[in-house]
């Protein structure tokens, strides 16, 4: 691990405690008189514009921002910054009808789980229950991962301290309050995220004042503007099916759909965080053009922080602790409580469980985020696992999706279109080291295909995984 230790480890260390304490002790004040289930699941069906859409865009906005679309950027070009933008906003674009016809067809559902069994069946049910809640536990852990090695990379502070304080404060008041608490300290924690989001980009403006811009860019990695730079086209176009894919599984936006006061009032939240998100992401990934513009050889996860800790002043490095515990806690809260509550609406037709549903999700919430604690202790990269999880939302999305339109899609064209979708997808899927795939280089040697498809097996695993499926759903 790098460290530049601008911060010592226990000024970091109570500086992570007392965020963690505040947002914990919010969440457990505010929500102690919002009983019941309702409450914990979609809060009470009553939730207004403001904390609707700071929920949103504090969900949606974890500490992968400050790593992810910098780190894409410096070998995906100015492709790779629009992709992350517009996969990361578009769903919720796309959201303003969903999630009013999901509320008016489906007016008592809590979960998009629970509309996929009432409107499929239990054998697609148990499948897209897998991929969400695979893809949300690795979401999870990364969030975990990245929040520590930032508090480690600026104070040297052990990974292992980082994610105790984070996940233990986030699974007391999420446990305790369920959506409600979570929605408070989301409205919290967007307005400390703007305002250090502010001070940020114009520290990073003042430290980089010459070098901000496109012009210096095109003068020194002309090829990250490039429309003949072919990574600009296939890594956009990879990062915004991806991520758009991914979150249209994302049961903590469901929960917030159904949380919603009414269907002006989601429309309006979901197109005010539509907005917002674009530019905070496009930003975070213009530094990464600019960290690779002034050094070639800049770490990528660590390009946005070469920028921003040029100078290296303790106020600097206590407003981006600030910000990535904020960023991380809004967004553990969330999965945490996204993953409770499929646990609880859909448990019983999955684990034959004689007692309480909302203590066993308990239960086996405590008990998965001991997993995630120690992984991401370990400061592992979970990249790979991260795109695996997105392959295969990728091949569930237009099936599931478009059958809500269209009475031609039975369950079983369902479950064969997403699996034959994944399947499809994994034999391009890239390796770890990107270097083949099952069917490119070890069913088939590489030499076999045009070099176009060994340098773009990413690309082509996430089309072929998206659209293959459209071609089975006529199958009887």
């Amino acid at each position: 691990m790098i460290s530049i230790n601008i911060l010592s480890q226990t000024s970091a260390i109570l500086l992570t405690l007392v965020l963690s304490i505040i947002f914990l002790a919010s969440g457990i004040y505010y929500s102690r008189k919002y009983k019941g289930l309702n409450n914990y699941l979609i809060a009470n069906r009553n939730i207004g514009i403001f904390p609707l859409t700071a929920s949103f865009v504090s969900s949606a906005l974890g500490a992968w921002i400050l790593f992810g679309p910098a780190s894409a950027a410096t070998w995906g070009g100015i492709g790779a910054v629009i992709g992350y933008a517009l996969g990361t906003a578009f769903p919720l674009l796309i959201l303003i009808t969903l999630g009013s016809k999901f509320r008016n067809s489906f007016p008592k559902a809590k979960t998009l789980i629970e509309v996929i069994r009432l409107k499929f069946g239990k054998q697609l049910f148990k499948l897209i229950l897998f991929l969400t809640i695979f893809y949300m536990v690795i979401f999870l852990i990364a969030e975990v991962t990245a929040v520590s090695i930032l508090v480690n990379y600026i104070s040297g502070t052990s990974l292992w301290i980082t994610a105790l304080i984070v996940v233990t404060s986030s699974l007391v008041y999420t446990l305790y309050g369920g959506l409600r608490a979570s929605i408070f300290t989301d409205s919290i924690q967007f307005i400390v995220f703007i305002i250090l989001l502010v001070i940020a980009i114009s520290f990073l403006a003042s430290f980089n004042s010459t070098q901000f811009n496109f012009e210096f860019i095109n003068l020194n990695k002309p090829n990250l503007l490039s429309v003949k730079y072919f990574p600009n086209f296939t890594a956009g176009l990879t990062f915004f099916i991806a991520v758009a894919a991914t979150n249209l599984f994302h049961q903590g936006n469901w929960q917030r759909i159904y949380a919603a006061k009414n269907n002006i009032i989601l429309k309006k939240s979901l197109l005010i965080s539509f907005f917002l998100i674009i530019p905070v992401v496009f930003f975070m990934g213009f530094s990464g053009l600019v960290a690779a513009s002034i050094d070639s050889n800049v770490i990528p996860d660590l390009a946005f922080f070469s920028l921003l800790f040029k100078e290296q002043t303790s106020l600097l490095s206590v407003i981006v602790i600030v910000l990535g515990i904020s960023l991380t806690i809004s967004s553990i809260d969330t999965l945490i409580n996204a993953i409770s509550s499929l646990i609880i609406v859909d448990g019983n037709k999955i684990i034959n469980f004689k007692g309480n549903y909302f203590k066993l999700s308990n239960y086996l919430i405590i008990l998965l985020s001991v997993i995630v604690f120690v992984v991401a202790s370990k400061g592992l990269s979970i990249l790979y696992l991260f795109l695996l999880a997105d392959l295969f939302c990728c091949s569930a999305v237009l099936t599931v999706f478009y059958s809500f339109f269209t009475k031609s899609i039975s369950e079983k064209n369902a479950y064969i279109s997403i699996i034959i979708g994944i399947a499809a997808g994994l034999l391009f899927f890239p390796s770890p080291d990107f270097s083949k795939s099952i069917l490119v280089g070890i069913l088939f040697p590489i030499d076999f295909f045009p070099s176009f498809m060994s340098h773009s097996l990413l690309f082509l695993s996430f089309i072929i995984a998206t659209f293959v499926p459209i071609f089975t759903w006529k199958i009887k």
